[in-house]
């Protein structure tokens, strides 16, 4: 049907003149959704080629960036996906620096970059973004957003906590899996059904898990750190696309994940740590969600101490 759909609207483009052909998100989504991450990317990147000179659009095209970054990275077109997001953050900090953005908006942008830099092996450029987004964190730290904002802050920052997990938290190939970078009212039924209903067996993974770690940590805490970092992305997408009030019904998981990672820095203290500091960014970026900006600094600049990235 979405192929159908796409068929007409190049069509109707063709006739019109119209560059954005109607259907080919969708059409982008559903590759997507299937894993067709090369068809996906393709699509995407013409779809974007079309959007970009309009702008940014009231917001609307950073969500279509995201995702195109995403379904890029997928498709194991790193450099693109990267400079992707390299168009992503600019835009981000011109809209924030004429507050026409929230800097929220612009911070998680940095740090998801700074992760996906660290991903594909340009860690001292990730130091440097880090370092970027440090001194934005900072300021609202100290001052809070320039203006007020609706809230799609949260959601934003959700999509992007959900891509970071995506290297160690893809479904098995038996059906259809959340589309890259889309927020869940993108996603179809079956694929948000599938994913959110899995929270149920990783709670049970992660709990006896923890009785083994408990026994023997050396063997097992590393072991339950990956699981219990899913099921904390999981809860927090779930939560944060149902109620404003998600920072309460998340908050503990976020805890919970970094009293492993301690344990596990003190057991590992070369890989553990930098676990720790992984986690302390997760939570730092879930207290900028829930505005709580002093929280996040101080998370912020703990992992930043890890990582010997500390002014």
């Amino acid at each position: 049907m979405r192929a159908e759909m796409l068929a007409l609207g190049r069509a109707q483009a063709e006739l019109s003149g119209d560059p954005v052909v109607k259907g080919l998100y969708d059409w982008a989504t559903g590759l997507s959704e299937e894993g067709r991450y090369a068809e996906a990317a393709d699509a995407m990147t013409e779809l974007v080629a079309a959007i970009l000179p309009e702008g940014p659009a009231d917001g609307g095209l950073a969500w279509t960036l995201l995702e195109w970054t995403a379904t890029l990275h997928d498709a194991g077109r790193c450099d693109e996906a990267l400079a992707a997001f390299e168009t992503l953050v600019s835009m981000q900090a011109a809209e924030a620096a004429h507050e026409r953005g929230p800097m929220a908006c612009h911070l998680h942008s940095l740090i998801g970059y700074a992760r996906m830099l660290d991903t594909n092996g340009r860690g001292e450029q990730a130091a440097l973004v880090r370092q970027e987004a440090l001194a934005l964190l900072t300021e609202l730290a100290d001052t809070g957003e320039r203006k007020s904002w609706s809230g799609y802050q949260a959601s934003f920052w959700a999509v992007l906590l959900n891509i970071s997990g995506a290297e160690s938290d893809r479904p098995a190939p038996d059906g259809p899996r959340p589309p890259s970078g889309a927020a869940p009212l993108r996603w179809s039924p079956d694929a948000e059904r599938r994913y959110f209903d899995s929270r149920h067996a990783l709670r049970e993974e992660v709990d006896t898990l923890a009785a083994r770690a408990t026994e023997d940590p050396d063997r097992h805490l590393a072991e339950l750190v990956r699981p219990h970092r899913v099921l904390t992305v999981r809860s927090a997408v779930y939560w944060q696309n149902r109620t404003h009030l998600f920072a309460e019904r998340v908050r503990s998981l976020f805890d919970e994940g970094m009293g492993l990672a301690r344990r596990l820095s003190q057991h590992d203290p070369t890989d553990g740590t930098r676990t720790l500091a992984k986690i302390l960014i997760d939570r730092s970026t879930f207290h900028t969600a829930a505005h709580e900006f002093r929280a996040a600094l101080d998370d912020f600049r703990q992992a930043l101490s890890y990582l010997g990235e500390a002014n």
